[in-house]
């Protein structure tokens, strides 16, 4: 009876304290950037008694970037954990197996057709933006669904088959780049590794609604996650309809993995390494990892996004490619360890 407390107990403590990494990391990276501001400074401009420069700083530039920075690594670690889940594979991940791409080409071809400009998007193209991701990724995942499928499909033919789409998807987005203006290419281009663009309160709104609705849908179906890791012909028996729990899970991968391309990029191994991470200090019990996934998945985000703002001050480092810099060893560490 003891131990199972201290079990029920473990997560929770893991969960309180990353939370206080990320308001400790949070509380950072509002004094960092390129106009310094001292603590005392952001806690008086955050109560309404700092000056009009530091307001203007603080709430139109340094927030909502973060703010997107958190929603956006949230989405990205439970999309990757649905996908691990669903494949039963540790290496699954919508950067890897080209959803991010599909993503991004729909999201690109939504501006060039509809928009003419990344810098003419109005308030309702905002909006559109996911939808737009929505499309490109659940067509991506269509397409790597069939073209795994043999009798079934394994992990390792999803793998392959996802990293072929990705390459595909990266091709057709270089030639529609090529057609656009240079402003555009150059903005595409930095987008596309992963890039926090446009970082405004309209860009919050724009991604809130979905992570706030699928993420606690997300949780609730956790269970089925549970019983589809033991196997088809297990959870067949107690009672699951697998293949349409399946199709429900992958979408919820692909609505979340769309929201978050649309506003942050292509943001690649974050939704492998978040899931992993969790999966090793809470264990597989998808009730406990996938909130835990959630949020280590936004700190380590909030934190790379402060890396890439700051250490070549005042340029800037895409997120996504901090994020691949970390993300891509322990990505190899897990190939080598794979059989």
């Amino acid at each position: 009876m003891e131990l199972a407390k201290k079990t029920e107990k473990k997560p929770l403590l893991i969960m309180a304290l990353l939370f206080v990494l990320i308001l400790l990391s949070f509380f950072i990276s509002l004094n960092m950037g390129y106009i310094r501001m001292a603590p005392m400074e952001v806690l008086k401009t955050l109560i309404g008694l700092g000056t009009e420069k530091d307001q203007l700083v603080l709430f139109q530039f340094r927030l909502p970037r973060m703010v997107i920075a958190l929603l956006i690594g949230a989405g990205l670690a439970i999309s990757g954990a649905i996908l691990q889940g669903v494949s039963q594979n540790g290496l699954a991940e919508p950067g890897i197996l080209g959803i991010n791409a599909g993503a991004g080409l729909a999201v690109v071809l939504f501006i060039f057709f509809f928009q003419g400009s990344t810098s003419s998007l109005g308030t309702w193209s905002m909006f559109a933006l996911p939808f737009a991701a929505l499309v490109g990724g659940g067509f991506a995942a269509f397409l790597i669904y069939i073209l795994a499928w043999k009798k079934g499909v394994t992990p390792v033919r999803l793998i392959l088959v996802g990293i072929g789409v990705n390459a595909a998807f990266a091709a057709a987005l270089i030639i529609f780049q090529l057609k656009m203006n240079p402003r555009d290419f150059m903005q595409a281009t930095i987008w596309l590794s992963g890039s926090i663009w446009n970082s405004n309160w309209k860009f919050v709104l724009t991604i809130l609604p979905w992570i706030m609705i699928l993420l606690p849908y997300t949780m609730y179906k956790a269970r089925y996650l549970n019983i589809l890791h033991l196997g088809d012909y297990v959870a067949t028996g107690l009672g699951a309809a697998v293949e349409k729990e399946r199709r429900i899970l992958l979408m919820l991968a692909v609505a979340l993995a769309g929201a978050c391309v649309a506003v942050g990029g292509g943001i690649s191994f974050l939704g492998l390494v978040a899931p992993h991470l969790a999966r090793r200090i809470v264990g597989p019990k998808h009730q406990v990892m996938l909130p835990t996934a959630a949020l280590m998945g936004a700190l380590l985000l909030l934190v790379a996004d402060t890396i890439g703002r700051n250490i070549l001050s005042p340029s800037e480092i895409p997120v996504g490619l901090v994020v691949s810099a970390l993300g891509a060893p322990y990505f190899i560490y897990l190939l080598i360890k794979t059989n």
